[in-house]
């Protein structure tokens, strides 16, 4: 199935999906990639039930929002600064202004890291996306899910 969304970063990938259906706490989610040298990026944040335990990086992390603090934008810099970031971020709502922060930042200021960010794909998108399933997404910010 094909979504339509918003480029926010641009870029080109195929992943795995990992669907998270609340919001990501960006700090609490990467905090022991950032800190202690998770390589994987395990969620670390025990209120996401969907993602806590599972290794989001290399991944097309799909989620409505983030949640949390005013971190949010250097956190997810920082993860890509470490190549520690999801494949992409796919947002079925606007992306907000912290996490576009970090995600524009990184696209600018890092050579050689990609993580392409879309949002806008709507809440059909992430009804139907399920974990595991192939997220490729196109240059002109179309998303289609196997």
């Amino acid at each position: 199935m094909k979504f339509q969304g918003r480029i926010v970063s641009p870029g080109t990938i195929t992943a795995e999906a990992l669907v998270s259906h609340g919001g990501l706490n960006t700090l609490a989610s990467f905090q022991k990639a950032l800190q202690f040298g998770d390589k994987k990026a395990t969620c670390g944040d025990q209120n996401n039930p969907d993602l806590y335990g599972k290794q989001m990086a290399g991944k097309a992390l799909c989620l409505p929002q983030t949640i949390g603090s005013t971190t949010g934008g250097l956190v997810l810099y920082c993860a890509c600064s470490m190549g520690r970031q999801p494949a992409c971020m796919l947002f079925s709502q606007p992306i907000d202004s912290l996490a576009a922060a970090g995600a524009v930042l990184a696209d600018v200021w890092l050579d050689n890291v990609k993580m392409p960010v879309i949002d806008s794909l709507g809440d059909e998108f992430l009804s139907y996306v399920k974990d595991g399933m192939k997220i490729t997404v196109n240059s002109d910010g179309s998303v289609d899910v196997e």
